[in-house]
């Protein structure tokens, strides 16, 4: 018979000898998926044999993980931030470098409310995220995106969390906003310029091509993002994104061009200039106003005249 640390030692050969990178460990979470039990309960039962009824799905699934689809894709999810995602083709698999960008909005200095919006949202990862760490203080959350593929699955991840005050929206970047404004608008939006197409992985070319490529220089989606942005933005609030490798500078730039102050770009763990942060002028408004006093005097004519003329 075979054992549980048998099935993982020959899983690791074949697939090192595919060129899978991390082969160990993409074996073990393959085998503890199949087995349905964790990381800590795979060590405890290395000697236990194996069923054929649990062999032959475990080798359908080395043969696809063999063949260059995503580990992602078979396992059917993903953790990000501490949670588990549903994760598939309709959709970017998302990446460890934006748990990353999570932690630094969590830590900027944030409204004690707020509304939220992930533009290109894919699986939700990011705002859902967001959402849920933020709990009360998170007004309302909006995920928009171009792909009605992305937005079922952000649907299905929303449900997954059980989560409330979420509004999916299918949206061109602002396209579908109209007038709103939030005072957080988070993106990671494609930023990965034509001409690389040929030199990504196998596995990243699964991703839709619609979440990847961002024109001739990748930043075409980004320009118009930028552009737009500050329009639906209050007083004071805040963007967020995930770029490219190189393209810190331009985005800069860009962000510099468009009224945002404050633009600093964070670094991932890797060291790579990856996540800007910007903000608009002013002081951003409070979601509930408190309400007038009304045995509060009235304002002079004079205040009253000055304020119309200076809003």
């Amino acid at each position: 018979m075979t054992s549980v640390l048998d099935s993982i030692e020959k899983g690791t050969t074949y697939l090192e000898s595919k060129g899978i990178e991390d082969a160990r460990r993409n074996m073990q979470l393959l085998v503890t998926h199949q087995l349905g039990c964790s990381k800590v309960e795979l060590y405890m039962q290395f000697d236990r044999p194996m069923t054929e009824d649990e062999l032959t799905p475990l080798r359908e699934k080395l043969k696809r993980r063999a063949s260059g689809e995503p580990l992602q894709h078979i396992l059917g999810s993903v953790e990000f931030y501490r949670r588990e995602f549903k994760t598939d083709s309709r959709a970017l698999i998302p990446r460890p470098e934006t748990e990353e960008l999570v932690s630094i909005i969590l830590n900027q200095s944030l409204p004690a409310e707020l509304n939220l919006l992930d533009v290109g949202t894919g699986s939700g990862v990011l705002g859902l995220s967001l959402a849920s760490e933020l709990g009360g203080k998170c007004h309302s959350a909006t995920l928009s995106d171009i792909s009605h593929d992305a937005l079922s699955l952000a649907e299905e991840n929303t449900t997954l969390l059980g989560l409330g005050r979420i509004e999916l929206l299918w949206s061109d970047l602002f396209s579908k906003l109209e007038d709103r404004k939030f005072h957080l608008i988070t993106a990671n939006l494609p930023y990965i310029s034509d001409s690389e197409e040929d030199s990504l992985s196998g596995e990243v070319q699964r991703d839709p091509a619609l979440a990847l490529y961002g024109g001739k220089d990748g930043l075409d989606i980004l320009r118009d993002f930028i552009k737009q942005a500050p329009r639906y933005l209050h007083p004071g609030g805040i963007v967020a994104l995930e770029i490219g490798y190189d393209q810190a500078e331009a985005v800069e730039a860009m962000l510099a061009e468009h009224q945002f102050i404050d633009i600093k770009t964070h670094h991932d763990l890797n060291g790579v200039a990856r996540f800007p942060i910007a903000k608009i002028p002013g002081s951003p408004p409070p979601i509930n106003p408190p309400a007038e006093d009304p045995d509060a005097q009235s304002e002079a004519p004079e205040t009253q005249a000055l304020s119309a003329d200076h809003p």
